[in-house]
């Protein structure tokens, strides 16, 4: 089975990607193929199998950000589906759709994926510098999520005015535009010091959760290699 949709990859254009404002973003639909999109869907992990995160302190004084966590490695015991998907992330045809819109083929690649209960959000942030950029995979479909409960990631246009060390809330920003997060759609961002997003406090009922799958592309030059090997971990996530 194939998952990513080639023909789909094929038509973004990575000099739109690059011009769109406030930082270069795209909200993909249909980048999976209609199977591959929904057999990820019934298989996956179980929440049992999830680190709560709740309550930790973050950098430059932003709010943290509650959610389960779920880091990817190759022997995690998570259906094969999943690794079939992940090694497909890890070939030469996603790896070239992500060199053309981020301009480089010096990266890493991890994955995890991220289930977020009611009451929970994401305040404003524009990650870890080590990050090239995100793209996250969204896993709630319209028979199970009300678009009303929120879940949709906010890009967040600051006109230039906050440096990446502070705190803004939502409503301190210029501009708020949220990405579609229904079924299959994805969001691919890159990150650079005013790639400002969140998300705004869950509305959901008690027995859903916002589920995501997150690429994370890092950096993967010589200084990236030093840091790694002495231990060194990103702040600021």
């Amino acid at each position: 089975m194939r998952y990513l949709d080639l023909n789909r990859l094929n038509t973004i254009d990575p000099a739109a990607f690059r011009a769109q404002r406030p930082y270069p973003w795209i909200n993909p639909q249909g980048l999976l193929t209609p199977e591959g999109y929904h057999t990820l869907l019934e298989h996956l992990p179980a929440q049992e199998q999830f680190t709560p995160s709740f309550g930790k302190s973050r950098a430059h004084g932003q709010r943290s950000h509650d959610r389960f966590l779920l880091a990817y490695h190759d022997s995690l015991p998570v259906a094969q589906v999943w690794k079939d998907f992940i090694a497909e992330l890890r070939g030469p045809t996603y790896r070239d759709f992500l060199s053309r819109l981020l301009g480089t083929r010096a990266f890493a690649l991890r994955f995890h994926w991220h289930y977020t209960p009611p009451g929970c959000s994401i305040s404003p942030h524009c990650d870890a510098k080590d990050k090239l950029g995100s793209h996250i995979f969204y896993f709630n479909t319209e028979q199970d999520w009300d678009p009303a409960w929120g879940g949709q990631t906010l890009l967040l246009d600051d006109g230039g005015r906050f440096p990446r060390n502070s705190a803004p809330h939502i409503e301190d920003f210029d501009g708020v535009s949220a990405a579609h997060a229904i079924g299959n759609s994805s969001l691919l961002f890159a990150r650079n010091g005013s790639s400002w997003h969140a998300m705004r406090p869950l509305q959901c009922p008690a027995d859903r959760l916002r589920k995501v799958f997150i690429v994370v592309v890092s950096r993967f030059g010589p200084v990236e290699c030093i840091k790694r090997i002495f231990g060194w971990k990103a702040k600021g996530y």
